[in-house]
């Protein structure tokens, strides 16, 4: 029987945490990509987040980025090695802390935004993110897009990978996510959603921004929390793979 891990980028807006739509997402996912202060959140809205996964029984994840919040992390910024390393190193701890307070243990790291679209294709920029990471610790699990260099990457630093591909997302030819400033580089629709999912797990393709079907190997699925309807996109996914006797677990070492 195939199995997946269904992740969430969370904890970036406190909207979200106040009119219960990210706690509604909480009951289809597996883990939780939590905003470490850098692109968004800050230590009450991670607070919450971490105490909303535990009532579900989620596995929490970091989701460090760049720290501009006035692009929500998603312009890419020309930052050195080292500045890259530094910033995941102070966001990946800033969770810990709090993690560290309310009891569970940070499984994964995920970039966000921009930060994790450069990785994709610059081996540099993938391999300050390990350090950064492996500044703090060695024993977690780096997610990345499927078929990138980044997994590479975080591979030839000794760490454990996921690779990722996205049910919300819609792809390039060669692989990687539309660029946003596209009109249709977003799937709202929960039933496209659900579909281009269960295409990835039971086919390992998905169908590109040209029709071309493109080979996809992924052991996690994304779905971003501040999509309009992201609960009812979750949902669909859910039933759909459920369906598919399709089970769904979380990362783990």
């Amino acid at each position: 029987m195939k199995s997946i891990d269904l992740n969430c980028d969370m904890g970036e807006l406190p909207e979200a945490i106040a009119d219960g739509t990210q706690e509604a997402l909480m009951q289809y996912i597996t883990s939780a990509n939590i905003a470490c202060g850098g692109h968004a959140g800050d230590d009450e809205m991670m607070r919450a987040t971490i105490g909303q996964a535990l009532r579900h029984n989620i596995a929490i994840g970091a989701h460090p980025g760049y720290e501009d919040r006035a692009n929500f992390g998603r312009v890419e910024l020309q930052l050195g090695p080292e500045e890259i390393s530094a910033l995941v190193d102070r966001q990946v701890c800033a969770l810990d802390t709090i993690a560290q307070q309310c009891g569970p243990q940070i499984v994964h790291v995920k970039a966000h935004g921009a930060l994790y679209n450069q990785a994709a294709r610059d081996r540099v920029i993938a391999s300050a993110i390990a350090e950064g990471v492996r500044r703090w610790r060695s024993r977690v699990i780096l997610v990345g897009l499927a078929g990138s260099v980044m997994l590479d990457a975080f591979q030839a630093a000794g760490f454990a990978t996921a690779a990722e591909a996205f049910a919300d997302r819609r792809y390039e030819p060669d692989g990687s996510l539309r660029p946003r400033k596209f009109r249709d580089s977003l799937l709202a629709d929960p039933e496209q959603a659900a579909a281009q999912a269960l295409q990835i797990v039971e086919q390992s393709t998905v169908i590109a921004s040209n029709g071309a079907a493109i080979p996809l190997h992924a052991q996690t699925l994304c779905l971003h929390g501040d999509t309009p309807g992201a609960p009812s996109i979750a949902a669909a996914i859910r039933a759909r793979l459920s369906a598919a006797d399709i089970q769904f677990t979380p990362l783990m070492f």
